[in-house]
């Protein structure tokens, strides 16, 4: 073991490939390599210009990001050893410029391929186009890299999500890569479109699917490619470091807490004892970063899978998120809360569609109707109808177990020093979840919603006074309906009156009440 580098360094000295590093993912696998490894010897990160930014200007806003602080101060330099190469998953050889090929032929050792489309209701032929032909690509480009010794790809736990039991090995494809690449390249969007169902066939989405034939296609074509496929679960804030509760999207539980908060998402489907196989983007970063590292230095002719997933280690419901969304969202309220939130998992589909219809929907269109007289801009049913969406094509994974392996996990911990196991932790027994949820809550307000953690005494007042509102429209409600009950029903006027003398009894008896009568 003592002819084996630590993690730090492996990777000292070297130039690393990185594609997605404008995702998620990316941004924390990126902070984590530039905080850890400081002797990596340069960054090439694969960026698309966007929306009329360069690459360049791209890569310097992601640095702008809080996430980078703590980096900054220890590294004030370290922007100097990072550099945006122009190109795009979907062009032919990424559409990398030869001079920038040279470049990463003479210094690259290590790529990481994150980038992907990792949009559920993607259609069939983008999907296949970013994250299988992309796939393809990336190994024509490792081909090319004559230093190469370690070849990461960032594949997803729910590649295989049509099998109940899902070990660390590459599964048969619903239909092979030659065959799939064939189809998509002579047939046009819409023919796609209308074959997508029975193409996914018991698979939730084009994500799942495209997923699991990039897999396949690695294990056809990889070659004599040092390769290692990395399996995270569903990936959310992290943890721990470098800041607790970072995200910068509303993609997954992220969303959901962010609705939760508002009081716009109050019931969905879900089996609250269902396992939420939920993964902090720290501790993932953090074993993708080990897996780099073993790759490089465990030379294996077989290629390795790894699944990152905490379902069998510490498990977490569904029905746990739901009461700590609540709870947290109490203690710690987003800002303009439409409604007291009050989130719910059922499995019954009738009792989800009455509550849909008068818990969400009918809320909304009343909130319009006085947005429109007040002459401010109707938006809650519009809000509504993008969360049915966005809520639907996460029921899936919220109604369903599997049970993942995690085997290669453990052999990878074993094989890190006692130092490097602290540095980069990623055994998911170490997560308290509460903590954690806590943490999350907060990060959706921080990060996502750009909320200041300073107004808070001001956001707990402004749900303070929802709450009264709320209790006062209940009981007006139910005298409204027991009057109504009291003028009908005898057994009823006699409960009514019996209940006022109660009350006035009471009341007689209270020390103010005896002396202003």
């Amino acid at each position: 073991m003592s002819s084996i580098p630590s993690v730090p360094e492996f990777y000292a000295d070297r130039g690393l490939f990185i594609t997605g590093a404008t995702g998620f993912l990316g941004k924390v696998l990126l902070e984590k390599l530039l905080r850890s490894c400081p002797d990596i010897k340069s960054y090439y990160l694969l960026i698309r210009p966007k929306k009329g930014k360069e690459s360049q200007e791209r890569l310097e806003e992601i640095f702008d990001s809080k996430l980078f602080d703590k980096v900054r101060n220890l590294y004030p330099d370290f922007k100097l050893k990072c550099f945006a190469v122009e190109g795009d998953i979907i062009k032919e050889g990424f559409g990398i410029e030869q001079s920038q090929l040279d470049i990463l032929a003479r210094e690259v050792s290590v790529v990481f391929h994150s980038a992907a489309t990792i949009k559920f209701d993607e259609e069939m032929k983008l999907s296949v186009e970013m994250n299988v032909v992309g796939v393809r690509r990336m190994l024509e480009l490792c081909k090319q890299l004559p230093n190469l010794v370690s070849f990461v790809h960032i594949s997803t736990a729910y590649a295989n999500c049509d099998q109940s039991e899902i070990r660390e090995e590459i599964y048969p494809p619903p239909l092979s890569p030659k065959q799939l690449l064939s189809a998509v390249e002579w047939m046009d969007a819409e023919t796609l479109n209308t074959l997508t169902p029975k193409m996914v066939g018991n698979r939730p989405n084009t994500y799942t699917y495209t997923k699991s034939i990039a897999e396949s296609l690695i294990n056809e074509e990889h070659g004599s490619i040092p390769t290692a496929i990395f399996r995270p679960s569903i990936v959310g804030a992290t943890y721990m470091e470098p800041i607790g509760g970072w995200v910068d999207n509303v993609n997954g539980p992220t969303g959901l807490l962010a609705a939760i908060g508002k009081g716009v998402l109050r019931i969905m489907k879900g089996d609250f004892n269902a396992t939420a196989d939920l993964i902090p983007a720290d501790l993932a970063t953090n074993m993708l970063v080990c897996i780099g590292w073993y790759t490089g230095t465990h030379r294996s002719e077989k290629m390795k899978v790894f699944n990152c997933t905490s379902g069998q280690l510490n498990k977490l419901t569904w029905g746990q998120i739901e009461r700590a969304s609540y709870n947290y969202m109490m203690k710690n309220p987003l800002e303009n809360v439409a409604r007291i939130p009050n989130p719910r998992f059922t499995k019954s589909v009738i009792w989800h569609d009455m509550n849909v219809l008068f818990d969400h929907m009918l809320p909304a269109y009343m909130m319009d109707f006085y947005m429109w007289i007040s002459g401010r801009r109707r938006m809650f049913v519009r809000i509504q109808d993008k969360l049915r969406k966005a809520v639907g094509s996460l029921e899936y994974f919220t109604s369903k177990d599997w049970v993942f392996s995690n085997d290669n996990m453990f052999m990878l911990e074993e094989c890190l020093s006692p130092e490097d196991r602290k540095t980069f932790v990623f055994n998911p027994k170490t997560i308290d979840w509460p903590t954690y949820m806590e943490t999350y809550c907060l990060g959706t307000k921080r990060f996502v919603l750009k909320e200041e953690i300073s107004q808070l005494p001001q956001a707990r007042k402004s749900l303070q006074r929802l709450q009264r509102l709320h209790f006062l429209f209940n009981i007006v409600i139910f005298v409204v309906i027991w009057r109504l009950l009291v003028k009908r029903v005898a057994v009823a006027r006699v409960i009514w009156n019996m209940v006022l003398g109660w009350a006035v009894r009471i009341l007689q008896k209270l020390p103010g009440f005896a002396r202003s009568t």
